[in-house]
């Protein structure tokens, strides 16, 4: 019997150009990634923030002047206005102390007195403790008057002390102020509005013209000093007919505002000063506040009044009010804008 001599088949694997070509490319891709992965930097990235990111807080003013958020806004420059949640934080703080308002009388303590009480001890009895002899000038580097020192200033303006705020606050939001934006006020006064505008602006950004001797012994004898602020370098000068020659040529302005001031003066001087002032305006956003009325221009009659302000590159904005925050009080505004470069 013959033995065959044929052996069993093997099987083999079967494999076809496409498939061929298809697990080149996936070998391909696979080998690409990983040569990526570890030629990438183990250090996070830094690139910057989105201005939308949730560690920005943007400020936006509500119809009661309160602004949304706290701590910083835009770009990180200070929050100007309290927040609605700033409110109700308050609020609450006075609710969970279960305080009521009582009646403002002298309480007890070491030597309660009036405010004409304390100019009366001052002038008469120098205070409490102080140094007598040749010790009496050695330990006050800036002596102040007592008429100062007791504040009687601050009834100068025939609403609360505390209205200042809300000027600052209406104003700074309306430019979109930073603390290195320029701001001249023309009559600071004893700076009702003026040191929440030097707080906030870099040193040397805040201007004013005033006219009134024992409102400028007050701002730089009592408010400045008093307040922390002598090294923010206010530009305050004394002089009037608006003449603004001492600032220098160069500055540009963000914010100009006269509170109250224009409609002590003759029409003629207010348009002096403006045709002075229209080309220190920073172009386009620089504006100009008028509080109470703009009746030099009004007096002119609309078209006369317009032609005028163009004539000078300024627009007539509009009207504009804004409440207190403290007390039941609105204040009106007359808005002006640099029309040209």
């Amino acid at each position: 019997m013959a033995l065959s001599s044929s052996a069993p088949s093997q099987k083999g694997i079967v494999i076809t150009v496409p498939m061929l070509v298809l697990s080149v490319s996936v070998a391909a891709i696979f080998f690409f990634f990983l040569l990526s992965s570890l030629s990438s930097p183990s250090t996070p990235c830094t690139c910057p923030a989105s201005p939308n990111s949730p560690s920005t807080t943007t400020v936006s003013v509500s119809g009661s002047g309160v602004a949304s958020g706290g701590g910083t806004g835009l770009a990180g420059n200070p929050t100007i206005s309290s927040s609605s949640e700033d409110i109700e934080w308050v609020k609450d703080q006075i609710r969970v102390n279960g305080l009521h308002m009582q009646e403002n009388v002298l309480r007890k303590g070491i030597n309660p007195r009036t405010r004409a009480q304390q100019l009366e001890d001052l002038n008469n009895f120098k205070g409490i403790s102080h140094y007598e002899g040749s010790e009496a000038n050695n330990h006050t580097m800036l002596p102040c008057p007592g008429e100062l020192l007791v504040e009687e200033h601050h009834s100068n303006y025939g609403e609360p002390w505390a209205g200042g705020r809300d000027v600052f606050e209406f104003l700074a939001e309306s430019v979109h102020l930073t603390p290195e934006s320029r701001v001249l006020e023309i009559g600071c006064g004893t700076l009702r509005v003026g040191l929440h505008f030097i707080r906030y602006l870099n040193p040397e950004h805040y201007y004013c013209l005033e006219r009134d001797e024992l409102s400028l012994m007050a701002a730089f004898r009592y408010e400045l000093p008093s307040q922390g602020l002598l090294s923010k370098r206010p530009l305050i000068v004394r002089g009037e007919d608006m003449d603004f020659t001492r600032f220098g040529p160069g500055v540009v302005y963000d914010l100009i505002y006269a509170s109250a001031v224009f409609l002590h003066m003759p029409d003629q001087l207010v348009w002096a000063g403006l045709e002075r002032l229209a080309n220190k305006l920073k172009p386009y956003d620089g504006h100009i506040f008028v509080s109470h009325n703009i009746k030099f221009c009004s007096r002119l009659g609309g078209e006369e009044c317009t032609k005028r302000l163009k004539s000078l590159g300024l627009e007539y904005l509009g009207r504009r009010t804004h409440d207190s925050l403290l007390f039941n009080h609105y204040e009106i505004w007359f808005e002006f804008r640099r029309s040209k470069a």
